[in-house]
């Protein structure tokens, strides 16, 4: 059903102006909880990934352009469509090809069943940015990384603009919240690699890094890095060495480089 509208008040417009991101994510109710994906691609890389969709927002001139497939893909969905003007005004951004889609959240995956198979995994210890927690799982999802995992105060991977940076990739690998700590990826056989400048840290292309069959990369905030007890708890203390003085690497940076250096091979 396709809806022209000239309001901003108009029923079923909340969720894609004036819901907030955590209402959006709606912890209380988590199997009601939502996440907006923006532009076509990103819809479809969503699709192709089993998840459903609610409603779409899209300007008019994509009704048949852009979105005419994605439309057509999903008959029982809602489209709301208006100016661009009007959109943005809604949104308060303009649109990313103007289209977005609200879809359902997914249950949080079991650990157990993300790292069943996995050899390499990813693990973001504290990342709020939500830059770089899309560019991280975009490269994850290139280089190979089999897992990502979280820990709570990391920025939630369906945030609009994460999904948006990352390319859908957010759909592309199998990722969840660790909730008990460096401890469990122990029990299920992996090493920890703190991403770390450290004087007592080995160089990132050590030859001993490989010889391990299941890897998780430690990665830390945007200001301060990991914390000293995450490091002190690793099984490895990793650095990428640096040149002209400079001191470190942004934390999405830096993940795209260790994932590639210490892959499968």
């Amino acid at each position: 059903m396709i809806i022209n509208v000239e309001s901003l008040t108009y029923p079923g417009l909340e969720v894609f102006g004036s819901l907030t991101e955590a209402q959006l994510r709606n912890r209380l109710e988590p199997d009601k909880g939502l996440f907006i994906a923006e532009s076509p691609k990103v819809i479809r890389v969503a699709l192709d990934s089993g998840y459903t969709p609610t409603a779409m927002l899209c300007e008019g001139r994509h009704i048949e352009g852009d979105a005419a497939d994605i439309i057509a893909r999903c008959p029982d969905m809602t489209v709301y469509t208006g100016s661009r003007e009007l959109l943005a005004s809604l949104t308060g951004y303009k649109l990313t090809r103007g289209v977005l889609c609200a879809m359902r959240r997914p249950a949080p995956r079991p650990v157990a069943e993300v790292l069943a198979y996995a050899r390499r995994v990813a693990v973001i210890d504290g990342v709020v940015d939500t830059t770089n927690i899309g560019a991280i799982f975009r490269s994850a999802a290139a280089l190979g990384i089999d897992a990502v995992l979280l820990t709570p105060t990391s920025c939630d991977p369906l945030n609009r603009r994460a999904v948006r940076v990352s390319m859908g990739s957010v759909f592309l690998v199998p990722w969840t919240w660790l909730e008990g700590g460096y401890s469990e990826l122990h029990s299920y056989g992996f090493k920890t690699v703190a991403m770390a400048l450290r004087h007592d840290s080995v160089a990132i292309d050590d030859s001993i890094l490989s010889t391990e069959d299941r890897l998780a990369i430690v990665l830390g905030t945007e200001g301060d890095g990991l914390a000293d007890g995450a490091i002190k708890g690793a099984d490895y203390v990793v650095r990428i060495p640096m040149h002209n003085n400079v001191d470190s690497l942004n934390v999405a940076a830096a993940s795209a480089i260790a994932f590639w250096e210490l892959r499968c091979r």
